[in-house]
């Protein structure tokens, strides 16, 4: 395996990087049973307790701490995209995050209540020292709708939304084909999309946004 400063030589170039077959099939299957949701497409899970303990004890999370060390989980996602949902999103950034307050606090912009919580736009400066972390918990492929993403977009800095396609255009795209149990860790301001499905098979992926530094006072991380 490559160590700590190519790795993070390579994120630093590109946005991203692979970690294959990150953990054994009984993590797996943990992460599978605390991520149920029933039939929504998607839904926000707390950061604490059971699936944030077996989280923070898997491998990957450790291999995490070898390169960035002291980040967190603040922000847990659990997406499964089957027949019944099957969406699919144009090119853009999720510059937001989860707090446990609104608060009015210079910077932080862009404030909405959703999944129960309030979320907001942080200045890119703490995106940057961010991590967006993707766990398949199922096989990707372009068939089944897998993200794609504009390597090395995250040097473009915060893009607005009228201008995401084109930007993105400026970058090579990757599919992120993955194997489960496959973990891809991208920087916060990485451009990426998501087609439809094209099989009708459950596409279940794990987001867990890491962070290494505490919110400006009043605000505190919702996890």
């Amino acid at each position: 395996m490559p160590n700590s400063a190519d790795i993070r030589g390579q994120f630093d170039e590109t946005g991203r990087v692979w970690i294959r077959q990150a953990m054994p099939d009984t993590t797996l299957e943990a992460l599978r049973e605390h991520c149920a949701i029933g039939n929504k497409p998607g839904a926000r899970l707390s950061a604490d307790g059971a699936l944030a303990d077996t989280i923070s004890n898997a491998a990957f999370t450790q291999r995490i701490h070898e390169i960035w060390p002291d980040m967190r989980p603040v922000r847990i996602v659990s997406f499964d995209k089957n027949p019944d949902a099957n969406w699919g999103v144009p090119w853009h950034q999720d510059r937001v995050i989860a707090v446990r307050e609104k608060a009015d606090v210079a910077g932080f912009s862009n404030w909405s209540r959703k999944h129960g919580g309030w979320h907001c736009e942080p200045p890119a400066a703490l995106l940057r020292q961010m991590l967006f972390v993707r766990i398949h918990l199922d096989d990707n492929a372009a068939e089944n709708g897998a993200m794609e993403i504009a390597l090395g977009s995250h040097n473009a800095g915060t893009v607005p939304a009228a201008a995401a396609e084109p930007v993105a255009a400026q970058y090579p795209c990757e599919v992120t084909t993955a194997r489960a149990g496959d973990v891809l860790i991208m920087s916060m301001l990485m451009l990426h999309r998501s087609r439809p499905a094209k099989k009708a098979v459950s596409r279940r992926v794990l987001r867990v946004d890491y962070a290494g530094f505490a919110l400006p006072e009043p605000l505190a991380w919702a996890a």
